[in-house]
């Protein structure tokens, strides 16, 4: 009788998590801007305090090795929603809408699980430019128009109305659960706008000391580049504070035991090496999933996970079959605790950046670059299709940080690995990164017979995957 108790209490348990497992639950995607790895306190980073997220990491699986599909916002949001490349939907350049024919991971939980699904806070960049933007001829925007190609808002039930900005983000749930169904699971993208360029917030703290801040060993020390990474952290502590109040209306309603929550970033930081690069802080990022009753809260995975993944995990989490055309792989396994095959490889690519027109003479890889990645786990291969673009930061470059760099490369004072990685033109077709002994990404191993045989695996690697997405650049190997 002393151990029917126990027993009884144990079975509850059992029971408990074999139903979060069975039924379709709500989920809240909270996707931050420019947010590379590992840039919060729950990965072990000392300068930046993150408590919230901390928190949240804690009480789910915390993912060490997450590459989105693009360092750029607009094709890696095309992949999160798709399950598939950039390449394959045909949204390499900014001013793509999502093909028509294209399901998206919304389309797809509406339809399939009966989902009332919803997006608010940061666009979610997938219907091309605004027509008569800035950041685009308005011939394109009107082509858009005229052909009714801009097809998101139809694939939600709920758009958050213009003018509502990047504030009250627990109010922009609370909006939308307003309008969900009582009877309906739900899926909602809330998008922050932090941290991304340029870096005007600041958390509770205000801006850590420069002086005090751990580089990483991509960046040179320099005043400037210090400078901008104190106030890129002190824009991640104010995403903290903001994602707080999300969660607090989650569980205002009572909710939060019946939602799977993911929080990731879109793309890395806008800074040399990061955004618009695909090195790793261009395009690692931090992802954390909390699901009460299912995944075990504290967990940890060194697993290779993909942008492409994202949608395919969603889907099988809700009781629905990924279509065949979805290249990601679903995750799911790993969420449950189960056996589960990791990836070999991940990929990413780069196209344009803003609007066309990227040909012009004198522009930057920062605003047209076209190359190809393929990475390992402990391997990289970068193919740079148009190494004739110089090398310039996405968004930054009249930032200290780069200024002051470019001014330490003129005069003759920047270390020789960086000055190779920023300011030696033409770049090389192929770089090979051994990240284990370079985690900077310094020292270009290809072309080294040492290394032939991993240089020969991640090109077939890369060309298999360049084939199967019918990507329009030439493979790697002919």
């Amino acid at each position: 009788m002393k151990y029917l108790l126990p027993l009884l209490c144990l079975l509850a348990v059992f029971a408990r998590s074999a139903s979060a497992a069975d039924a379709k639950p709500n989920i809240l995607f909270l996707l931050s801007d420019d947010h590379s790895y590992p840039y919060l306190g729950a990965y072990g980073n000392p300068d930046v305090r993150t408590p919230n997220l901390d928190r949240f990491a804690a009480e789910g699986l915390r993912f060490d090795r997450m590459f989105v599909s693009c360092p750029q916002c607009v094709p890696s949001r095309a992949a999160l929603m798709t399950g598939r490349s950039p390449v394959a939907v045909r949204m390499v350049r900014f001013t793509s809408p999502l093909p028509p024919d294209v399901p998206a991971l919304p389309d797809l939980l509406r339809k399939e699980a009966g989902y009332f699904t919803g997006v608010a806070g940061r666009s979610y960049h997938l219907d091309g430019p605004a027509t008569g933007g800035q950041r685009a001829a308005p011939e394109i925007g009107g082509t858009l128009d005229r052909h009714g190609l801009r097809t998101f808002k139809d694939r939600v039930d709920y758009v958050e109305p213009a003018g509502r900005g990047m504030r009250d983000f627990g109010a922009k749930l609370g909006a939308f659960l307003d309008a969900a169904p009582k009877d309906k699971p739900w899926f909602f993208w809330l998008g922050f706008s932090d941290p991304h360029h340029p870096w005007n917030e600041k958390g509770a703290r205000g801006r850590p000391d420069p002086a005090k801040l751990t580089l990483p060993p991509h960046l040179p020390d320099l005043p400037g580049v210090r400078e901008d990474l104190a106030a890129y952290l002190a824009e991640i502590e104010h995403l903290d504070a903001d994602v707080q109040t999300v969660l607090d209306e989650l569980k205002r309603r009572g909710l939060a035991e019946k939602t799977l929550v993911v929080f990731m970033g879109d793309n890395g930081m806008a800074m040399p090496h990061g955004k618009g690069a695909l090195h790793d802080p261009g395009i690692a990022v931090p992802l954390l999933v909390r699901w009460p009753g299912v995944v075990q809260a504290g967990g940890v995975t060194r697993a290779l996970v993909s942008g492409e993944d994202f949608a395919p995990t969603m889907l099988a989490a809700a009781g629905v079959k990924p279509p065949a055309a979805m290249s990601g792989v679903s995750y799911l396994p790993l969420l449950r605790g189960a056996a589960y095959e990791p990836r070999k490889y991940v990929f990413a690519e780069r196209g344009p950046h803003g609007g066309d027109g990227g040909m012009n003479p004198g522009i930057s890889a920062a605003t047209f670059d076209l190359a190809r990645v393929v990475r390992s786990d402990r391997y990289k291969l970068i193919y740079n299709c148009t190494p004739h673009q110089p090398v310039g930061p996405v968004d930054s470059r009249q930032n200290p940080g780069w200024q002051a760099m470019v001014a330490a490369n003129a005069a003759g004072r920047l270390a020789a690995p960086f000055v190779q990685a920023y300011f030696t033109a033409p770049r090389p077709t192929f770089e090979l990164y051994d990240l284990e002994t370079d985690p900077g990404e310094l020292r270009n191993l290809a072309g080294n017979p040492e290394y032939k045989a991993v240089e020969l695996e991640l090109k077939r690697a890369l060309t298999e995957k360049m084939v199967l997405d019918w990507d329009f650049l030439p493979t790697p190997l002919r």
